[in-house]
């Protein structure tokens, strides 16, 4: 038994009418997250007794007639990065496995429990979140859904994130997203995956990779599962139902830039017919030079911001226990070691001036947003990258690059699923500057329903 694929807004009118109980979707979530067939390698850790607990006691204040917040009682996860009080935070990680526990709750998990959430447990991670893959030596690495017996990667970093969703372990996921952590894997199991503008919600209690670049965000079945869950981390008013835009007279910058680079023949095709759908509603798809995309490779060449700040938290740590690091994930975290103070200051430097560049060239298109593929390939087989270090290197390279320009932005973006039913799962990425989260939300609810209209994505069958 599983949670059955339905979005938030589904079981939010179901429990309000009595037609389930929060405990009934928890057993759903908890016997997937026990005894599915990925669940051992999806979790860190499954609070059973303490999920059981909490839908109890909501059913039991909705039974009273108590108001709730409106996501109350609906089963979810949070990423193995994120404090909860009592329980050891190991990101991955078999390092901080005999680490002290959590004294006090993350603010994200704060706000998750006051909104009534039930969380079902901790999920499963690339260690320390330093991969666009999802592989973890240490705890397994849960396939992907599609090839299920090929046995391919779910994408990472919060891997077990996706599979959680996918598998009927939760209704949705809350992962971290410094480079496309949230968007990969949302991308690459069919899932809408949302990072917010990094500043919108807290990171307190959330283990750092990179302060200037981590995002806290949801991955979810639809975008409106994506905008309640984010009023929720952002501690907005929740939008009792989140507003839409209209696709007619939109226009989309579609970069020629670097981001269509080496794509699949199936990434291509679904996104070519992801793009005529987008047309086909209206919106007006220019393509657009930015020189400055081919640029940050150049920019980030010692490593940039995930090596430097990395390094700055991980350096005694790995002086003490490096050997028991995953050697994919601890060889880049010490490239930061090498990077000056003169270094990270004009790396501060030239972001600042790229966010400018890049911004100006939006706004003189008059874009409402960039469209590109979120990823240029499908999820590979996880053997082949487990057995060999290059192909590691080069599939988590192109798995990160173009996220990770939305990233460097500072900007806010949108992993939609614009592949037919049936197909291998492809991301088409919607992505804005700083601040237009709720703009770029509503534009992505008219996409997502261009896209299920013309047979692709998450509304489509």
């Amino acid at each position: 038994m599983a949670l059955p694929p339905k979005p938030l807004a589904h079981w939010q009118a179901e429990l309000a009418a009595g037609r389930t109980t929060s405990a009934a979707l928890t057993e759903q979530a908890l016997d997937a997250a026990l005894h599915g067939s990925e669940a051992r390698a999806t979790f860190i850790a499954v609070h059973a007794d303490t999920a059981r607990a909490s839908a109890r006691a909501v059913d039991g204040l909705r039974a009273a007639g108590v108001p709730l917040p409106p996501l109350a009682g609906i089963p979810i996860t949070v990423k193995d990065l994120f404090d909860q009080q009592g329980q050891v935070t190991q990101a991955g990680s078999r390092v901080l496995q005999d680490a002290s526990p959590a004294q006090a709750d993350s603010v994200a998990v704060q706000r998750l429990r006051a909104a009534g959430l039930v969380i079902v447990g901790r999920t499963n991670m690339t260690e320390f979140a330093y991969s666009g893959l999802g592989l973890n030596p240490h705890h397994g690495t849960p396939r992907n859904p599609w090839g299920r017996e090929t046995g391919r990667i779910p994408g990472g970093s919060s891997s077990g994130a996706a599979i959680s969703v996918t598998d009927g372990m939760a209704a949705a996921a809350i992962g971290t997203d410094t480079g496309g952590s949230v968007r990969i894997p949302s991308a690459l199991c069919g899932l809408t995956g949302f990072k917010p503008t990094a500043r919108r919600v807290p990171l307190q209690g959330a283990l750092p990779l990179s302060a200037a670049l981590d995002s806290i965000g949801p991955l979810a079945r639809t975008v409106d599962c994506c905008a309640r869950l984010d009023a929720v981390l952002a501690g907005t008013p929740a939008p009792g139902q989140p507003r839409t835009a209209t696709l007619a007279g939109a226009t989309l910058a579609l970069p020629r830039t670097l981001v269509r680079e080496g794509m699949d023949a199936t990434v291509a095709a679904a996104f070519d017919q992801a793009c005529q759908a987008l047309s086909a509603a209206g919106a007006r798809i220019v393509e657009i030079d930015f020189p400055e995309f081919a640029e940050l490779a150049q920019i980030n060449r010692l490593g940039g911001y995930t090596a430097a700040e990395a390094w700055a938290w991980h350096a005694k740590l790995i002086e003490e226990r490096g050997e028991e690091y995953d050697p994919r994930v601890v060889s880049r975290i010490r490239r930061g070691a090498t990077m000056s103070a003169a270094h990270y200051l004009e790396l501060g430097a030239a972001r600042v001036r790229w966010i400018a560049a890049v911004e100006r060239r939006i706004a003189a298109a008059h874009a409402h947003a960039l469209v590109l593929p979120t990823v240029p390939v499908v999820a590979p087989a996880i053997a082949d990258l487990q057995d060999s270090d290059d192909a590691y290197g080069a599939a988590n390279l192109l798995m990160l690059r173009n996220p990770t320009l939305i990233n460097f932005l500072d900007g806010c973006a949108l992993s939609l699923p614009c592949h037919r039913p049936g197909d291998a799962p492809v991301g088409l990425m919607l992505a804005a500057p700083a601040g237009s989260d709720a703009d770029l939300l509503a534009l992505g609810t008219a996409a997502e329903a261009a896209l299920a209209t013309a047979g692709l994505g998450a509304g489509a069958g």
